[in-house]
């Protein structure tokens, strides 16, 4: 499902040994102690798929997610990801940002009568959130206490204002687990339900995150310890993290990854010093010819992940032509676009490990329900490893909070 290679000096010592068990320890305990809960989410969730299967669905066409950060993120990457092979997938509108021009253009794309509507926050009154779904109430006059009230479902914890909204209008609602942080959430009702009203197959996401935690508890995936700690024990040097996907359908993840990294990492740790690993996101073969410049000459601060799909069950093929002024790339005449691309993430990534940048890489083996949820749980992982490693909350986010404060001084004047 996912096989990995690192092209890193690392010899796991003794001192790095220490590291990697206190860092496995922690966050076994967090799994054990049900503190952090995304850990579960694999087997929980299944129950959600079970309610959905009492709703007749059937009568959605169309469906309309209301969120922003890690209330939409990670179901764009799955969305993304899985739509090329999952015929008959239902539209799936996502409204994020305030951005008006981008909400106006959405909002005509929306079709009541067949529409489902999911509005999700984890707090209940994310502004961008509750905005925009009080634009899209009334552009269509959505009628909560009557005939569209089983249009609507709601995503939110427990007792927040938005489930408090739901129970005033008795509409459906979903509860996110108190343990499980928004970033996070992506395995919880955030993206499981209305990803299983679209039509994917969400227990085979499930189902390869479930397999991939639970070899990591057993010890089978080290190879993620390692790199977490030599990320840990290089940041003062290598502070930056490109991830380079090969695939455009990865690039919704890597903007997942984005947020995850970034929100998790960035930090005063115990000792009062800042600490992060900054998270870029970038696609080949497209920045190859662009940021790949800065990878290879540039700084040496940036440890690099290559991410390329070995199989993209599509057989497109280079037609066999030769165009005059350019026969010096005929050598690649009668081949498939997925070899191309895979040789050019290959041919890239020496490069790169010839201009003396740590290297790691996964290789995606196809494009399926359990390989995008596998590689949602590795990274998932990675990043309470190497949270624990730096000794911070991985699942906090103060420097977000004091903006929202400051967001809500400012328009409350």
């Amino acid at each position: 499902m996912l096989s990995f290679a690192k092209h890193f000096s690392f010899e796991p010592a003794s001192e790095h040994k220490g590291v990697m068990q206190s860092a496995m320890a922690a966050v076994k305990e967090e799994m054990q102690s049900d503190k952090i809960g995304y850990y579960k989410l694999p087997s929980h969730s299944l129950s959600h798929l079970e309610a959905l299967d009492a709703i007749d669905t059937s009568m959605y066409e169309q469906v309309v997610v209301i969120g922003i950060g890690g209330s939409s993120l990670g179901s764009k990457a799955i969305d993304s990801f899985l739509r090329p092979i999952t015929p008959g997938v239902k539209e799936v509108l996502f409204f994020e940002n305030s951005d008006p021009l981008t909400i106006t253009e959405n909002l005509a794309k929306v079709d009541k009568e067949k529409a489902a509507f999911f509005v999700i926050s984890k707090s209940g009154s994310t502004i961008e959130t509750t905005s925009i779904f009080k634009t899209i109430i009334a552009a269509c006059r959505l009628d909560l206490d009557g005939a569209d009230r089983d249009r609507v479902f709601v995503i939110t914890d427990a007792n927040s204002p938005l489930s408090a909204f739901a129970s005033h209008h008795r509409l459906r609602e979903f509860i996110i687990p108190d343990n499980v942080g928004g970033r996070f959430s992506v395995l919880s009702a955030v993206g499981v339900v209305p990803l299983q009203v679209a039509g994917y197959d969400m227990q085979g996401v499930l189902e390869g995150a479930g397999s991939f935690i639970e070899r990591f508890f057993q010890g089978r995936e080290d190879h993620l310890l390692e790199k977490a700690c030599y990320l840990y024990e290089n940041a003062a040097q290598q502070n930056i993290n490109v991830l380079f996907s090969y695939a455009d359908r990865l690039e919704n993840f890597t903007k997942w990854y984005v947020q995850l990294w970034g929100e998790s990492l960035g930090k005063i740790d115990s000792e009062n010093n800042s600490v992060g690993l900054t998270p870029i996101g970038i696609i080949g073969a497209v920045d190859q010819h662009s940021f790949l410049q800065l990878v290879i000459q540039g700084p040496k601060d940036k440890s690099v992940t290559f991410v390329k799909i070995g199989d993209f069950d599509n057989d497109l093929m280079i037609p066999d032509l030769s165009l005059y002024g350019i026969e010096k790339t005929d050598f690649i005449n009668g081949k498939s676009f997925n070899t191309l691309i895979n040789a050019q993430c290959d041919a890239t990534m020496q490069s790169v490990i010839a201009s003396g940048a740590a290297v790691d890489a996964i290789a995606i083996d196809k494009v399926s329900a359990e390989s995008i949820g596998a590689i949602i749980a590795y990274y998932e992982l990675l990043t309470s490893v190497t949270g624990s490693m730096f000794k911070i909350n991985t699942y906090d986010q103060p420097g977000v909070e004091l903006g929202k404060q400051m967001l809500y001084q400012n328009l409350s004047k």
